[in-house]
């Protein structure tokens, strides 16, 4: 089994480190590593350290830095605009998303979203989604922490010029003869991926996607739920990129 990783602010530039805070308390408590054991830090924007347990605290971890390495972002950018989904939904595809590979997603107020983000429960909605990134991430030994914007979430003005500037937009809709499978996909860049709400996505909202150069497409004959869509349209971008 590979070794776990915490997520620090800013790697040691020293040999040691105390490893405290929530991600001590994790890795002391939680996870009960020991003496001995190994570990990985990274920061989220590629520098990783792989350590070796010293000593164990109350809540803390005492390392030993063995290795320093770091990863390049990956190119192209993989951002999927994701409609906001009520119940746990939404918090199930950003898992599930930043597991396979996402590198920014971005919460759309759709039309069609039954739950709205507004005020103080729009903050909370997006700093829950923040802190779901974060430990899938980690599950998934991630050195590049994805992006959540929005503040909280995005209009669908804000959409269309984000795929205006994107090397590519792409709109998944059950109605569309394009496959993603097959779709010319840039080499760099941004690929922007926008996933409609469970109510899917309006007429208007299809019509200014299109203007702006985003192009309609399906993955096959099944309508995926709206916290499925993204992870399977991502799996099918990772395979084709070479990520996988």
């Amino acid at each position: 089994m590979s070794a776990p990783l915490f997520l620090v602010e800013a790697l040691p530039t020293g040999d040691a480190l105390t490893l405290d805070g929530p991600e001590g308390h994790h890795a002391a408590t939680v996870q009960r590593l020991r003496a001995g054991e190994e570990l990985l830090l990274a920061d989220g924007r590629g520098g990783t350290a792989a350590a070796v347990v010293t000593a164990v605290g109350r809540g803390s971890l005492d390392v030993t830095i063995t290795s320093r390495g770091y990863a390049d972002a990956p190119v192209p950018r993989l951002v999927t605009v994701q409609g906001i989904a009520k119940g746990d939904r939404g918090e199930l595809a950003v898992q599930a998303m930043t597991e396979v590979g996402v590198d920014e997603i971005v919460p759309w107020a759709a039309s069609r979203s039954v739950t709205q983000w507004r005020g103080d429960r729009g903050v909370r909605a997006r700093e829950k989604w923040v802190a779901t990134a974060r430990e899938a991430a980690k599950q998934a030994r991630r050195p590049w922490l994805p992006v959540v914007a929005g503040a909280p979430d995005e209009s669908t003005a804000t959409v269309a010029r984000r795929i205006a500037g994107a090397a590519a937009g792409f709109v998944l809709h059950e109605e569309a003869e394009e496959r993603l499978t097959t779709a010319d996909l840039p080499s760099v860049g941004e690929i922007v991926l926008v996933v409609g709400p469970e109510g899917g996505i309006a007429p208007a909202e299809l019509t200014a996607f299109a203007e702006a150069g985003g192009r309609p497409v399906r993955l096959g004959p099944a309508v995926l739920r709206t916290s499925t869509a993204g992870v399977a349209a991502l799996s099918v971008l990772a395979t084709r990129l070479g990520r996988w």
